[in-house]
């Protein structure tokens, strides 16, 4: 409560001071309404940033669900329809994918968004990172499958520990894994909210 009204106790004393000094020179009295504006506006200023931080601290504490349900949930149902879709080295159409020819085509048509095209640079981009255990639809997941440690692979958080990837030739192209599952366990590196960068207004797909 007291530092609350700290910011005011400035200006109460400057208000007193000026009232002291109505019989003073021109040039104080000056000096003394100078300082009033600035308290003035010192208390202003602290009192908008006392209001942010109570709307920031609002929003952190309010349960609203992940704050881009829409274009993760047409990203998702987008990729759900190309399950079986073949794999195919290069790819980014629906003529067949590599696993960040699927991501890019997926964000490209239903965010507005234009990813790098490959999982290397992909993972660099400045999205937030995101714990294994706070994981949202859409999330981006990277996996080092080439046992060098270094990014190979990725694929996008369906929620549930489930991802939709283009996989391989071998097993069968876009489709649907578990990330608990012992091997995508073991490759995992990290997770990003690369959704965080979409733009405020996405044009709908026609």
């Amino acid at each position: 409560m007291l530092n609350r009204f700290a910011p005011l106790v400035p200006l109460a004393l400057v208000t007193l001071l000026f009232g002291c000094a109505s019989h003073t020179p021109v040039s104080q009295q000056q000096s003394v309404q100078q300082a009033q504006v600035s308290a003035k506006n010192q208390s202003s200023a602290v009192y908008q940033e006392e209001l942010a931080t109570e709307k920031e601290l609002a929003e952190f504490s309010d349960s609203k669900p992940y704050q881009l349900p829409v274009l993760a949930d047409s990203i998702l149902e987008r990729g759900m329809s190309l399950i079986g879709t073949r794999y195919r080295f290069g790819g980014t159409s629906e003529a067949g994918f590599d696993c960040s020819g699927f991501i890019g085509y997926l964000f490209r048509e239903e965010a507005g968004m234009n990813l790098p095209r490959s999982t290397r640079e992909m993972i660099n981009v400045k999205a937030p990172l995101v714990a294994r255990n706070n994981l949202k639809p859409g999330d981006l997941l990277f996996f080092s499958t080439n046992g060098r440690g270094r990014v190979s692979h990725a694929g996008i958080y369906l929620g549930d520990d489930q991802f939709i990837h283009s996989s391989s030739r071998r097993s069968g192209g876009v489709r649907v894994d578990s990330l608990g599952d012992s091997y995508w366990s073991k490759t995992f590196i990290e997770a990003k909210r690369a959704l965080a960068m979409a733009p405020t207004v996405v044009t709908a797909r026609k």
